[in-house]
């Protein structure tokens, strides 16, 4: 079974994880009622998506 020739130092290493980070979600606002929404999805608190009502919320 293969092992590394050599030892990974610390700046490859991190160098390789640098891309690990999590980058958090990305939020748009919804033109309706300007509540934060994610993006390409149906409104989550009015019901809406690209100006048309596609879904009734229910209150409370």
């Amino acid at each position: 079974m293969p092992v590394p020739k050599r030892r990974t130092s610390k700046a490859r290493r991190d160098k390789r994880r640098s891309h690990h980070a999590w980058k958090g979600v990305a939020l748009s606002v919804c033109p309706q009622c300007l509540e934060p929404k994610l993006p390409h999805h149906v409104c989550p608190h009015c019901g809406s998506y690209k100006g048309k009502e596609i879904m009734e919320v229910e209150e409370g």
